[in-house]
């Protein structure tokens, strides 16, 4: 009967274990939770990071193009030549592929800015994605 009960008190029951992934899950739970605010302000200096970026882009195009793209022709114009006009006088492609914002949408652009009135505007919707709004982020901001 000894040899039972030592058998027995090596191993963890069903609910020992369970009682213990229940406690993790709720840690993990509460510092998901804790973390909320890093991950904005994560996305946030992601988005300041891309428009800084971009901005040197747009800036890279206008000093081989003698011109700024259009608001119509936006930052399509740093992936590929425009065919409408302003025609840049030289034209080199600035970037591969145009990124998103970090809530999967694309950025701003805007020639002339309401902003930037003798340059242009460029910016990201924000966590609402509601252009023209508070949480918007853009090159005035810089």
């Amino acid at each position: 009967m000894k040899r039972s009960s030592v058998h027995r008190a090596a191993g963890f029951t069903l609910l020992e274990i369970m009682l213990v992934v229940s406690i993790i899950i709720l840690l993990l739970g509460a510092a998901i939770y804790k973390f909320k605010g890093a991950f904005q302000t994560a996305n946030i200096a992601k988005a300041q990071g891309d428009i800084s970026t971009l901005s040197l882009a747009v800036t890279t195009y206008e000093t081989l193009a003698r011109t700024l793209p259009s608001t119509a022709q936006g930052l399509k114009a740093l992936v590929e030549r425009p065919s409408s006009d302003p025609r840049p006088a030289a034209w080199t492609q600035q970037m591969s592929s145009l990124p998103k914002d970090p809530w999967h949408n694309d950025y701003y652009y805007e020639q002339p800015g309401k902003h930037n009135t003798s340059t242009f505007d460029l910016y990201s919707a924000g966590p609402d994605k509601v252009a023209g709004t508070e949480d918007d982020i853009g090159n005035w901001q810089q």
